[in-house]
């Protein structure tokens, strides 16, 4: 057996290539930003051609800096944004537009016209979504009737549909040269097309959709040999063997194996999750219903989801946008030389609000200012709306699940900042653990390929890898937590009905 598995973490921000020892620690990685395309106010796009040449350079960087060829990697694993469409000509291998984002909200209008009398809950009992600018599906339906052409390529049978870890997969696989069209049951899920309980495409909503099935890519499970690597790239005759989409990647990742087991991701959206077992629950409180993973012939797991739009995002939108500061960790520097927040409330609606909400109408707004506020506290006014937002989903979930968490396990990105996974467990009232290894959503991709070829054997290795990190316990009065806690949610209502149907 080789040495090692490699994961594809395919992002909203970047790709990377992460190469991984039987411990589950990093031994290299290969990253490279892609373009973030804005052509209207609300719209969000990313050039997949782009994307798949940064994770061929990047899988290049992580086997160089590695000192290692392909011939050392067990398997490979991809992980990817989710709700991130993709819709290319099979003929030519070139994508008929750019990819719509999963924060992008121009199908806006499609979504209300589906809905119509039955309301945003008409597909929920069977998909576990409500009718939302966030998952897929509408957006097909909005690039088969804006791009020229489409719709009748589509009806041919040229065009494939799939979310970026199908158009990565595709593409290793051998493209317009027999590339294999698949996806897992976790990114399906967040099509609004798929079956919770039979795994399967609903025509009869793809019908609504006017997506035609031919579109849609194979449904396997989370962790299978899916097919080889290409002959001729740079890893020809590995198999590919596990796909999960990148918060349940990072659920696996965080061994949230047990029923009420929950993790928290901080990337670009911050996004929570709750193994619910075998059993589906609906939920009542504005979650989300949706595949946690499915191992090989094994029955699938299901989850709750709180789905956080703007989070880490917002940094770099401070950062690109402001120009507050040079580098998103200097946020923290910033946040650290006030108190507290001086009174201003930062509730970044930029694609309206997602968990527990559901409002597309909001948009983004800072309030509470006086002339004492400076941009230290607007910097911690920015790093507590990420802690909020986590609160309002916690919240939601112990309230559909009756589960009550006593502690929160935390991964992504801005985990590193410690000033605001102390408020984060203030907030909570539960202390927050950080494990050694805080990028688990590669990790868990990893993870699923690597037990598909019998690299690992089991949940039991990634049980047995998990390790903690730092702590963090709570610390803050509990009449101050929920003063604050009450003035963001005045500040949240500030933010509704602010798009009305002439707004620009």
């Amino acid at each position: 057996m080789p040495d090692y598995v490699l994961a594809i973490d395919q992002g909203t921000t970047s790709s990377r290539a992460m190469i991984f020892n039987h411990s589950g620690r990093v031994v290299s990685v290969g990253q490279l930003e892609h373009d973030q395309i804005f052509p209207r106010a609300g719209w969000v796009e990313h050039n997949p051609e782009q994307i798949w040449n940064n994770v061929r350079e990047a899988v290049g960087l992580a086997l160089t800096r590695a000192n290692v060829t392909y011939t050392d990697i067990a398997a490979v694993g991809i992980t990817n944004q989710r709700e991130t469409a993709v819709v290319w000509d099979k003929t030519t291998g070139k994508p008929v537009y750019n990819a719509i984002v999963w924060q992008d909200t121009r199908t806006q209008p499609i979504v209300e016209e589906l809905g119509g009398d039955a309301g945003p809950d008409k597909y929920k009992a069977i998909v576990g979504l409500p009718l939302a600018t966030y998952f897929s599906g509408p957006k097909v339906k909005w690039i088969l009737d804006n791009v020229d052409g489409a719709r009748e390529a589509a009806e041919r049978g040229d065009l494939l549909f799939g979310n970026t870890d199908a158009w990565v997969l595709w593409n290793m696989t051998g493209g317009v040269d027999g590339g294999i069209h698949v996806t897992d049951v976790t990114n399906a899920s967040r099509t609004m097309l798929m079956d919770l309980d039979t795994l399967t495409w609903r025509e009869d909503i793809a019908a609504d959709m006017g997506i035609p099935v031919s579109m849609l890519p194979q449904i396997r499970s989370s962790s299978e040999v899916y097919g080889p690597g290409r002959p001729g790239g740079l890893l020809p005759g590995v198999p590919i063997a596990g796909i999960l989409g990148d918060q349940q990647a990072a659920t696996f990742g965080q061994a949230c194996f047990e029923i009420g087991a929950a993790k928290n991701t901080y990337g670009t959206g911050n996004f929570m999750l709750l193994n619910t077992g075998t059993e589906k629950v609906p939920s009542k409180n504005g979650l989300l219903t949706t595949v946690c993973y499915k191992i090989g012939d094994q029955p699938q797991r299901y989850a709750l989801e709180g789905s956080i739009a703007v989070t880490g995002s917002l940094v770099q939108w401070l950062r690109d946008n402001l120009g507050m500061f040079a580098d998103a960790p200097d946020i923290e520097w910033l946040a650290r030389k006030v108190e507290d927040n001086g009174g201003a409330y930062f509730v970044p609606a930029f694609s309206g609000l997602f968990a527990p909400y559901w409002r597309p109408d909001a948009r983004g707004a800072l309030v509470g200012l006086t002339r004492y506020v400076n941009r230290n506290h607007i910097a911690r006014a920015a790093l507590e709306s990420v802690a909020f937002q986590t609160r309002e989903v916690l919240e939601a979930m112990r309230a559909d699940s009756g589960v009550t968490l006593t502690e929160l396990k935390v991964d992504g990105g801005m985990v590193a900042n410690e000033l605001l996974m102390q408020f984060q467990a203030d907030q909570l009232g539960v202390d927050v653990v950080r494990p050694q290894v805080a990028e688990t959503t590669a990790l868990g991709a990893a993870y699923a390929a690597g037990i598909a070829v019998g690299y690992w054997s089991g949940e039991s290795d990634v049980v047995a890898n998990w390790a903690e990190d730092r702590r963090w316990t709570p610390t803050m009065d509990q009449d101050e937590r929920e003063r604050l806690y009450r003035q963001w949610k005045k500040a949240v209502t500030r933010t509704f009905d602010w798009v009305d149907t002439d707004t620009k």
